[in-house]
């Protein structure tokens, strides 16, 4: 890691945007990003690392702040621009760098911050959704087969943070809406974990904290909602976000932190898509700083995290979820009619807030990987920091395999499913041996929660619809990983 060193005088004349963030207007490139940082740092308060490459070659950067020595023991993990054409987060997170660089009583010292303003780098020089190999970066968190990702996690298990934030945009004039004569209503929105593996009473926090932001934007002049995905009401479907762990909010929450997705709305049709950057700066900015919290909203936060980290693994694993409105509750969904200005609520039964497990497995005590597969398999596993032996020569165990019946490629339009979706049999537990090169993951480890994420055989969405494992399943085969007892 090489460490950036410049005055903090300069940083201020060569900060690329203007001294009040509301009056952004266009957002701040790679190279101006770089050339800021490379100003901004300051030895014993503001650092600046090289944390990996790019596809292409671009420098992967983190700036740690902390003024607080000893006394700052809750860490905070932002970043934003995974997606390349997101922008609004990356420029919240550098003039939020600014701000404490010139004013540093606005870090609280028992805080210890790290942001990872630009994820993707190479979309965002060509202001593209993917990466420079043409991957989406938040559906590489269960291969990690990005450069990019890979440099995510690392820092990530490096820092442990206690709460995470993931950074994005969506668009608020598409086209369902847009045809109804209305756009998205918020222009600023938040949502928590919601993986099954990630203890409830984080996910309670995490959405209180989610419920207790909207004074804040209101008081700012903000539309602000829970974040949710879908069609218009009062037709579509609408959800939050997906309970998957193939995402940048739940990938971190299984790592152990209070996790969180931020995402402000873009007019992507309007003839200046950047012209409320400042507003949505702001909202996030407002959402950033509420996140950092008070000292004994800190403390609670850090004391449920620490407390999650040491709880044994559950007796069952969630392998099937999907959102349901349980007693076909009625919400009123705000939209924004266009021609008017005004805000509509239109009434719909087909929100759905309820996480519904649909079936689960016993959870075994390790995973083992044939070793026909091993090759295969230990990239993923050596990039998820998963401990892993080699079998030296054959073991006999208690084993559970299972057969994969088939994948479903369509898109589920009845529950709003992706596709890729693995339907298996499990198999009598019976002895067996197995061979030298065999693989053991062992669950008593403390990544014990991202190894059943990546290598849970009955999970319905898993590796094997990915380029270079879909070859390893065929439909009446065992898959080549099992179960252990």
């Amino acid at each position: 890691m090489l460490l950036l060193a410049a005055s903090l005088a300069a940083a201020a004349g060569q900060a690329p945007f203007p001294a009040d963030h509301r009056a952004l207007r266009r957002t701040v490139s790679y190279e101006e990003m770089s050339t800021f940082l490379e100003s901004v740092a300051k030895p014993g308060f503001i650092t600046v690392t090289e944390e990996g490459c790019s596809t292409q070659g671009r420098k992967l950067y983190l700036v740690h702040l902390k003024r607080g020595g000893v006394k700052a023991r809750f860490k905070v993990f932002y970043y934003a621009q995974q997606h390349g054409d997101e922008v609004a987060g990356k420029d919240a997170q550098l003039t939020l760098i600014r701000d404490i660089a010139e004013h540093p009583n606005l870090l609280p010292e028992d805080v210890d911050l790290y942001l990872m303003p630009m994820v993707n780098p190479d979309g965002a020089e060509v202001h593209q959704r993917v990466n420079g190999a043409g991957a989406d970066l938040n559906r590489d968190h269960l291969l990690l087969a990005q450069p990019e990702t890979q440099a995510l996690h690392r820092v990530a298990r490096r820092i442990r943070p206690h709460l995470a934030v993931d950074s994005h945009e969506f668009g608020r004039d598409g086209e369902d809406y847009t045809r109804r004569g209305w756009e998205a209503w918020p222009i600023i929105t938040m949502d928590a974990c919601n993986h099954p593996l990630i203890a409830d009473y984080l996910k309670r926090a995490a959405l209180d904290a989610v419920k207790a932001a909207a004074p804040l934007q209101q008081k700012a002049g903000h539309a602000y909602q829970r974040y949710t995905v879908g069609g218009p009401p009062p037709d579509a479907e609408i959800r939050p976000s997906t309970s998957e762990v193939d995402d940048g909010r739940n990938g971190m929450g299984t790592l152990g932190a209070l996790s969180f997705i931020i995402e402000s709305g873009v007019r992507h049709h309007a003839a200046d898509p950047q012209a409320d950057l400042g507003e949505r700066v702001d909202g996030y900015r407002i959402l950033y700083r509420y996140l950092l919290g008070t000292p004994a909203w800190r403390q609670r936060i850090r004391a449920l995290v620490e407390r999650a980290r040491r709880e044994p693994l559950p007796p069952f694993i969630a392998t099937n979820t999907f959102w349901a409105n349980l007693g076909g509750k009625v919400s009123a969904v705000k939209v924004r009619e266009v021609a008017s200005g005004q805000v509509l609520e239109i009434p719909t039964a087909n929100a759905m807030t309820d996480l519904v497990v649909k079936a689960s497995v016993p959870t075994p005590r390790a995973y083992a990987i044939d070793a026909a597969a091993a090759a295969r398999f230990i990239p993923v596993l050596k990039a998820q920091g998963l401990s892993f032996e080699t079998l030296a020569a054959p073991r006999r165990v208690q084993i559970e395999r299972v057969k994969l019946i088939r994948l479903e490629e369509p898109y589920d339009e009845l529950y709003q499913r992706y596709k890729d979706r693995q339907i298996v049999a499990r198999q009598p537990r019976a002895e067996a041996e197995l061979p030298a090169g065999t693989l053991l993951v062992p669950l008593d480890q403390d990544l014990a929660r991202r190894a059943i994420q990546v290598l849970e055989p009955c999970l319905l969405y898993g590796l094997y619809g990915y380029p270079g494992f879909r070859e390893l399943a065929q439909p009446g085969a065992d898959l080549p990983v099992s179960r252990l007892f």
